[in-house]
């Protein structure tokens, strides 16, 4: 096990909010901390609204692709987050288990995707800095 916290970001088909998340997420934090995240029924691409929603701020996940939850996965992660998207995460004593609720960019427009981003953005500020915060030099 790693000495860095590590992060699940968890949605149904992890085509767009927990792909957005866990891109912040090591956008923000860097390799401070470990980031995956899966879904219970993957979908085939990630979303194109949020790829492009994640493009407008300089990050680029065109090449990421919805990977299926696994037990191990929750094993080894720290802190398992849930979208709000009603999925559910295997439970073992120790986790960190949260559900952000956040509403759900399937079929919508990059100008409906660009708030959820903005919140994931906001909720991931947060997290960074319960979990792994910057060291002042």
């Amino acid at each position: 096990m790693s000495d860095k916290p590590s992060v699940l970001f968890v949605c149904v088909h992890n085509a767009g909010r927990s792909q957005m998340a866990a891109a912040w997420l090591t956008h923000l934090a860097g390799d401070r901390v470990e980031v995956r995240s899966a879904g219970s029924a993957p979908g085939t691409e990630v979303n194109p609204a949020a790829v492009e929603a994640m493009r407008e701020v300089g990050i680029d996940i065109a090449a990421e692709v919805p990977k299926a939850l696994t037990v191990d996965a929750v094993r080894e992660s720290d802190v398992c987050i849930t979208m709000g998207c009603g999925d559910t995460c295997p439970v073992f004593p120790g986790k960190r288990y949260l559900d952000w609720r956040l509403d759900d960019p399937a079929g919508q427009g990059v100008e409906a995707v660009r708030p959820i981003r903005d919140e994931i953005k906001v909720l991931v500020e947060g997290l960074i800095e319960e979990i792994a915060p910057q060291r002042k030099s």
